[in-house]
C-alpha cells in the first residue's frame, strides 16, 4: 500500500476549500463601506538579536564577524512588502476542536492567493513530546498552533482565523444554492455517522447540506469512487470553492447579501484581524479575481501513526508559495520532526 496518506471518509469534511469559502466572506463583508480608507495591514515583525551597547573597551564592541553574522541575519528576516501569512484553523463541533488547518499566503504585489493544508495527523513536538499537530489547537488555541506551524515551515503566521464549519452550510443557503457538475455517482451510507450521500452525476443544484454531502465524499460503499481518492475529492472540493466564489462576489449578491454574508461572519468567524485589515483584504482579492485563488497539501506520506511532512519537498514549496521573505528559506529555516 501506498506511504502516501489516505484519509478516512470523516462526519465533518478536512477541506482548505470549506474555509477560504468561508474566509471569502470574511475578506469581502466591510469591502463597499471603508476599503479605499485604510492603510495596509502590519505584517509580523521579524524577532532580531538585541545588538550590545557600545562601550568605551573593545571587549564590549562586537567583532567584525559578529557584525557581519547580524547584518547577514536582517538580510535572511526582511519581509516582502504587501506580503501576508494567513493561518485558518475550521472547528469540526463545538467541544474546540480543530479539524483542519490552512497556511494561506495573501501576495498582493503579485496578484495570488494560495492556501497550503496541512495534515491534522502531522507530527509535532509540542511542550516536548511528539504529538499530532492538531493537539496544540486543543492545548492553546489558534496561539499555540500558529508558534507550532510557524516553527515548522521556518515562516511567521501574521494572522489567525478560526471558522465554526456551520458557516459553509450557511454561505451556500445564503446566496440560493450553487448549481455544480457532480464528477461521479456518489452513493454511501455510514448509519453511525448518520452519514448519507446519494448524488448522480452531473449538473445539480445544491443546498448547504447538499454541498457538504458533496465536498465530503470520498468513495462509495462498494470501493468504486474517484480512484485516486484524496486527489479526485480534492479537485471537486477546488471546482466547488470556484462555484460558490463566482456566485458570491457577483454585483447582486455584494449588494444584495451584504447583510447575510456580516451574519455569517458574526456567528462562525474568529479572528484576530481588524475590520480594517479585512476590507484591505477583500478589495484585494476582489481585484485579483477567482482564478488567482490555488491549493495544494503539504508534501506528506503516512508512517504510523503520524503523518511526516518531507522536508525537501516542503521547502520547495515554501519557497515557491509561502514565503514571505525577501531571501529564499533554506532547511535549517525549517524544523520538522523525523
Amino acid at each position: 500500500m501506498s506511504r502516501r496518506v489516505r484519509r478516512r471518509q470523516r462526519q465533518q469534511p478536512r477541506t482548505l476549500q470549506v474555509f477560504l469559502a468561508v474566509v471569502l466572506v470574511l475578506l469581502t463583508v466591510c469591502v463597499l463601506v471603508k476599503a479605499f480608507f485604510l492603510k495596509a495591514p502590519e505584517q509580523k515583525a521579524a524577532e532580531l538579536p538585541a545588538q550590545p551597547a557600545a562601550s568605551d573597551t573593545d571587549d564590549s564592541q562586537q567583532s567584525r564577524e559578529e557584525q557581519a553574522a547580524q547584518e547577514a541575519l536582517r538580510s535572511h528576516l526582511e519581509r516582502k512588502g504587501g506580503f501576508y501569512t494567513i493561518l485558518l484553523s475550521g472547528l469540526d463541533d463545538d467541544n474546540g476542536g480543530s479539524d483542519t488547518n490552512i497556511l494561506v499566503a495573501v501576495d498582493t504585489v503579485n496578484g495570488y492567493v494560495y492556501g497550503v493544508s496541512i495534515p491534522r495527523d502531522s507530527k509535532a513536538i509540542i511542550d516536548g513530546k511528539a504529538r499530532k499537530i492538531n493537539y496544540a489547537y486543543n492545548k492553546g488555541g489558534t496561539e499555540l498552533l500558529a508558534d507550532t506551524v510557524s516553527e515548522q515551515l521556518g515562516i511567521p503566521v501574521d494572522y489567525t482565523v478560526s471558522v465554526n464549519l456551520k458557516g459553509f452550510t450557511a454561505l451556500v443557503d445564503a446566496i440560493g444554492g450553487v448549481d455544480f457538475d457532480v464528477p461521479i455517482n456518489m452513493d454511501y451510507d455510514d448509519p453511525i455517522q448518520n452519514l448519507s450521500i446519494h448524488f448522480k452525476k452531473g449538473v445539480q443544484h445544491l443546498s448547504g447540506a447538499d454541498a457538504m454531502r458533496v465536498v465530503r465524499f470520498r468513495h462509495n460503499n462498494d470501493g468504486t469512487g474517484y480512484g485516486s481518492e484524496d486527489l479526485g475529492r480534492m479537485q471537486t472540493q477546488q471546482k466547488f470553492l470556484k462555484a460558490v466564489a463566482k456566485k458570491m462576489l457577483t454585483i447582486e449578491n455584494l449588494v444584495t447579501k451584504m447583510p447575510d454574508y456580516a451574519d455569517i461572519f458574526n456567528r462562525y468567524v474568529d479572528t484576530n484581524l481588524s475590520i480594517f485589515d479585512i476590507a484591505r483584504f477583500g478589495n484585494a482579492i476582489l481585484k485579483m479575481g477567482v482564478d488567482k485563488i490555488d491549493f495544494s497539501t503539504l508534501p506528506n506520506e503516512w508512517r504510523s501513526p503520524y503523518i511526516y511532512l518531507i522536508p525537501d519537498e516542503t521547502l520547495t514549496l515554501v519557497n515557491t508559495y509561502l514565503n514571505p521573505y525577501v531571501e529564499d528559506r533554506t532547511a535549517d529555516d525549517l524544523n520538522i520532526p523525523s
